[in-house]
């Protein structure tokens, strides 16, 4: 178990500088995500404080929202506001390779902090700003949110059993998949200042990730209705079925999956008809295949089921999150790991969301508190031990204390 991630650490983003402006999930995840990659992210606070530290929490000490996405960075506290704050912020960006924000967009300007301005400290600086609708257009200083968007952009209609009855799809998965995208853009912007020299402005929203989140189903044709399916469900068998215990999800599309399917769960008839032997045929047949099917899942508990499909026929039995803890493939990956937090104690948590062979990654830090590492970062930063208590004493640089 570590506990700190010093100037050696390993992952192909080591030595890149991160400062975070964000707050709530989206922009503070991808971070998070920047950090796991082995950047030295900075979480940059108002003296508010990131609202996601005040969300509803079964964790007396500290959200465990803000823990699972502020993971591998370190804790300053600036106000922007006062003139001190915002020059110790364009000292900070001076040297760093990266500074995210998911201000509005007529926000950066009034503070001080738009691209231009601090382009004008850093031209190498990669600037992403995360919106909730993007830096241009008719809704861009409309506050966006996750199942905003989600029911903005179909997701919600397309959930539920048809359009009049939308349903949301909790797990925050605009925001998670926006952090992703972050990620990806600023990897991207980074790789391209190698070759120019010069850094450039990112912008990332939650609209563009809601819409990229469902391509598959942007494709209108030419002369189709407006009223046609565009929803990649297969149908028929694929899906949640119930069985002696538990729940079993069951993808069996293909050919070989489907003739395994009908032979384990003993109904040979359906494997040799051949009214059900195509995805397509087997989804208009589904009014006369999934009775059979779920008689013959009654038979055994989900878990059950799973061990006697094994890997000849694609499943899962639904499980809760608090199963992924101990699950034999997830620490086989070794996805959890163990971290130490001031106020929250000793916690088991997510790491290293994605592999690089060879490479084994340093255990990113837990969340920061409010304001932890400011004297750390600020004497980083060349600012002397007296101008770091000046600029607590008059509030620049807000203490957890003033809270």
């Amino acid at each position: 178990m570590v506990q700190t991630k010093g100037p050696g650490a390993a992952g192909p983003l080591a030595g890149v500088r991160v400062l975070d402006l964000a707050s709530y999930i989206a922009g503070p995840y991808g971070c998070a995500l920047l950090a796991d990659l082995g950047a030295d992210v900075v979480k940059v606070e108002s003296p508010e404080g990131d609202t996601l530290r005040k969300y509803p929490s079964t964790l007396a000490a500290e959200s465990r929202a803000f823990l699972g996405v502020n993971r591998g960075k370190r804790g300053l506290a600036l106000d922007l506001k006062k003139p001190e704050g915002l020059a110790a912020l364009k000292r900070l960006v001076a040297k760093a390779d990266v500074l995210v924000h998911n201000f509005r967009p007529s926000v950066p300007p009034r503070l001080g902090i738009d691209y231009a301005a601090l382009k004008a400290v850093n031209p190498r600086l990669v600037y992403c700003a995360l919106s909730g609708y993007g830096e241009t257009g008719p809704l861009k200083d409309k506050a966006g949110y996750d199942q905003v968007l989600q029911a903005m952009t179909g997701m919600c209609a397309m959930q539920g059993p048809d359009e009049d009855h939308p349903q949301i799809l909790y797990g925050s998965v605009v925001d998670y998949y926006a952090a992703s995208m972050l990620a990806f853009a600023v990897s991207a912007a980074l790789f391209d200042r190698e070759r120019t020299g010069e850094g450039r402005a990112v912008d990332v929203s939650l609209l563009r990730s809601a819409l990229t989140m469902q391509s598959a189903r942007l494709v209108w044709a030419e002369g189709e209705p407006r009223a046609v399916a565009r929803d990649m469900r297969s149908g028929g068998v694929t899906g949640l079925h119930p069985t002696k215990q538990g729940s079993l999800y069951l993808s069996a599309n293909t050919p070989h999956f489907w003739a395994a399917l009908c032979e384990l769960a003993e109904l040979p008839e359906l494997a040799s008809d051949p009214r059900y032997d195509s995805v397509r045929k087997r989804a208009q047949h589904a009014a006369e295949i999934v009775p059979k099917l779920r008689t013959a899942l009654a038979k055994r508990t989900a878990l059950e089921w799973e061990a006697c499909f094994g890997e000849r026929v694609p499943c899962a039995a639904s499980r809760t999150v608090e199963d992924m803890f101990d699950f034999p493939q997830v620490q086989a990956l070794g996805l959890i790991d163990t971290y130490d937090h001031a106020k929250a104690g000793r916690f088991r948590g997510f790491r290293e969301p994605v592999g690089f062979p060879g490479t084994r990654l340093s255990t990113p830090r837990a969340a920061p508190l409010f304001g932890e590492h400011s004297r750390e970062v600020l004497g980083e930063a060349g600012y002397a031990e007296a101008e770091i208590a000046a600029m607590l004493e008059g509030g620049a640089v807000p203490s957890a204390e003033g809270r």
